[in-house]
């Protein structure tokens, strides 16, 4: 379908709806053979309008499949859904509306073409109302009482005196005849115009000559243009002197000897913006040299355009492969790489990660990092004999706090907790004990008492953390440990890297699990991860 005829349809089915004329508008509607996202928004709209819910609902979802993000389309259905006492579904909208508010205030749809401000506040009146359907009202009082942060007070607090009454909250939808316009400029452009006119003789050599026409294309010089660099001191590409790990969020991860771009200035920090692999994040200027992009004229091919970042190369993760038959099914692949035994500990980055950033030293070479781990362990043992403890936490990022030996694990979490911010009844503390790559909860999780004694070795402690997911309706069958890293393909898809602990909640099929990972609950293939105490055990097979 052309897109001028979707405009025409498209801003004829709106003037139908000014005019309130809804069944005009839904006969517009329908001829348009390929709708979009915000045509979908506008046919429910219209079913709303006179009243035909399922009608309406049907839209809606036609609406969410082309755009899975547009948050007012689930606020919308989630609205529709209660009317028709479908409460679980309205309640699963509406948390899917607030995560794609992204955490903003209030999203604006106006350069869309929607005149309406969807606020966060409204998603969370809209969960109340559900609540309050069921008969749930602490639950419906408490989401209220958090939205009363973000402002509306008058609005909230009337929705809070009608709950302590039992009144049930009436759904917030988007107004009626407030739909998805099409854009003035483009709508202006669907009436043909002759920008160039009727060409006219004005002189020429032939006598009574009339030719209207104009000249053949002239063929234009072959090449192109870039900006010209006198070597290094004009470009901008940068080379990383060596591997940087991310240490915060906007940090980026460059194995040593990349080619970075230099995108931004130097800050106070001492960390500069950067473009590597279609990546846009800080590095710190410390291990940025100049590159030379000087070739000799026998490599001009492959010349770097200096000036233009490079394009993104984006390639697939790396795989363990077994030595002896690359074609060999992944249990196979792990038994080849358990044959050699491989000693991580608790502070050992995961092999995929190894493997990319770093090259293994010879006999004849000294180990690079021999003078980093002999301070690392005259600091743990300084430590000790201090009566502290070194303690690195993983989160979303890394960091190290020192604790007294003796001190209990409630202070030790209290602590953790005031660095990241986060409540400590939040926060789930978990260690691999020796020789196992299992994330086990500490003792003081399950039950009161004990210190950081208990789990120091030599002075430090590695404790991975996250914020405590709720899992009171699901029962947790087995653990399971990843193999590999797994990138999620789709919204249901579990994310998770390897060496990550899986909770198990159930069997979707032979290949496929449904698990919960750091807060996540979704999907992976069965391959990617196994259990411990199995027959593929890396630690203990062979």
């Amino acid at each position: 379908m052309l897109y001028t005829e979707l405009l025409r349809l498209w801003d004829e089915s709106v003037q139908a709806v000014d005019v309130k004329d809804w069944k005009s508008a839904l006969a517009t509607l329908e001829q348009i053979t390929e709708p979009t996202s915000r045509t979908f928004f506008n046919t429910a709209s219209a079913h709303l309008a006179l009243g035909q819910l399922d009608l309406a609902m049907r839209a809606l979802h036609f609406c969410i499949s082309k755009d899975e993000r547009l948050a007012v389309g689930f606020f919308q259905r989630a609205a529709v859904m209660m009317q028709i006492n479908r409460l679980e579904e309205a309640l699963s909208d509406c948390i899917w509306a607030q995560k794609h508010m992204r955490g903003n205030v209030v999203i604006d749809y106006k350069q869309l073409g929607l005149r309406f401000k969807l606020y966060s506040w409204q998603v969370s009146y809209n969960a109340a109302a559900v609540y309050c359907r069921m008969g749930q009202w602490e639950q419906a009082t408490d989401v209220l009482l958090l939205a009363s942060q973000g402002g509306r007070g008058t609005n909230i607090d009337a929705a809070l005196d009608s709950i302590a009454k039992k009144e049930v909250l009436a759904p917030l939808l988007v107004p009626e005849g407030v739909v998805f316009r099409p854009r003035k400029q483009d709508v202006e452009q669907l009436q043909q115009r002759d920008f160039l006119g009727k060409p006219k003789v004005i002189s020429s050599m032939i006598p009574n000559d009339d030719f209207g026409g104009f000249e053949p294309l002239r063929l234009q010089k072959p090449g192109f243009y870039e900006p010209k660099m006198d070597g290094a001191q004009d470009s901008r590409y940068m080379r990383v002197r060596r591997a940087y790990m991310a240490r915060a969020p906007g940090h980026l991860t460059v194995p040593g000897g990349a080619m970075v771009f230099l995108f931004g200035e130097e800050d106070r920090d001492g960390m500069t913006a950067v473009i590597y692999d279609g990546q846009r994040g800080l590095l710190p200027v410390s291990l940025l040299e100049p590159a030379d992009v000087k070739m000799s004229s026998s490599k001009k091919q492959n010349k770097v355009p200096s000036g233009i970042p490079l394009p993104p190369g984006f390639r697939p993760p790396t795989r363990p492969q077994s030595q002896n038959s690359p074609a060999a099914p992944p249990q196979s692949r792990i038994q080849s790489h358990a044959s050699k035994p491989a000693h991580f500990n608790a502070d050992t980055p995961p092999p995929s990660y190894t493997a990319a950033t770093h090259v293994l030293p010879t006999a004849s070479e000294p180990s690079k990092y021999a003078a980093t781990a002999a301070s690392h362990q005259a600091s743990s043992l300084q430590g000790s004999e201090m009566g502290s403890v070194l303690v690195k936490v993983h989160y979303t990022y890394t960091m190290a706090l020192s604790v007294p030996l003796n001190a209990s694990y409630d202070e030790m979490k209290e602590r953790i907790a005031q660095k990241l911010g986060q409540p400590a009844s939040q926060l789930r503390l978990r260690h691999k004990q020796h020789g196992s790559q299992v994330l086990t909860p500490l003792r003081g999780e399950l039950e009161p008492g004990g210190t950081m004694q208990e789990v120091a070795e030599a002075g430090r402690v590695t404790l991975w953390c996250q914020t405590e997911d709720p899992l009171a309706n699901r029962t947790i069958l087995y653990q399971m440990v990843a193999l590999y890293d797994y990138a999620s393909q789709g919204s249901e898809d579990l994310e998770f890297s390897e060496g990550d602990t899986i909770d198990i909640l159930g069997e979707v099929n032979e290949e496929w699990l449904e698990g919960h990972c750091a807060g996540n609950i979704g999907i992976f293939p069965r391959c990617f991860a196994y259990m411990e105490d199995n027959n593929i055990n890396r630690s203990s097979e062979f």
